[in-house]
């Protein structure tokens, strides 16, 4: 039993950095691994009260934030990618970070069973809300943790009053599991069973995996395909 728990924790210590080159393009969206260029958007972002309320976080200077991305990409229990905005990222004239609408991970609760992953998505930009943009993340994001990270159950902790957030994942079939009034947030799970994988295939039919570093430098081409 010992050699099979160090073996897990191994497993899930090295898994992380699976997605430091993997690019999930979507219809609306773009994932990317999470870089340091990013982190000059995401630190003014997270200036903002109301995303550190829906959060849960502290406001952090450049430095720490430019820390936290680097404990982000290493760490073995995050897999974390930035959105971008598809129909802006294909215009190859506009900067990747002028792309940037949120963020989203996955994050491995248990080091002893490394199946189970709490997901979290970040809509940041205002103006990409409402456009369905979290529900094709977290489909993306849910395939691609399925597939590749071997993730059997799904988590989301979400504050109380972020129903817009938690009418979300119930519509894409989280279950309550119960609510911390303490700390005013509800957790809702998903278990993936063959129907829920069947589904996330289907949902994601059009997805298309490539290679981070060889698609920026040709984006335009490739989303004209």
């Amino acid at each position: 039993m010992f050699r099979f728990v160090v073996e897990q924790v191994c497993n899930w210590l090295s898994t992380m950095r699976i997605n430091e080159n993997t690019l999930l393009e979507g219809e609306k969206v773009v994932l990317v691994p999470y870089n340091a260029s990013h982190v000059p958007r995401y630190h003014e972002w997270m200036k903002s009260p109301e995303l550190q309320q829906l959060t849960a976080s502290e406001p952090l200077s450049l430095e720490q934030e430019y820390h936290m991305q680097r404990s982000w990409r290493e760490d073995g229990d995050k897999c974390t990618f930035i959105i971008l905005d598809k129909q802006q990222w294909a215009d190859s004239g506009v900067e990747e970070e002028q792309c940037m609408v949120g963020d989203v991970n996955i994050f491995l609760t248990d080091p002893t069973d490394p199946s189970l992953a709490e997901l979290e998505i970040m809509i940041a930009e205002s103006s990409s809300r409402g456009r369905g943009i979290g529900k094709e993340v977290a489909r993306m994001m849910m395939c691609y943790g399925v597939t590749k990270l071997g993730i059997q159950k799904f988590q989301a902790k979400i504050g109380l009053d972020n129903q817009v957030s938690i009418s979300m994942f119930k519509k894409l079939h989280f279950q309550e599991l119960s609510v911390c009034n303490v700390f005013k947030e509800v957790t809702l799970e998903m278990e993936v069973d063959e129907s829920v994988r069947t589904r996330l295939s289907e949902e994601t039919a059009g997805m298309k995996e490539r290679e981070y570093r060889q698609t920026c430098s040709n984006r335009q081409d490739l989303t004209a395909q």
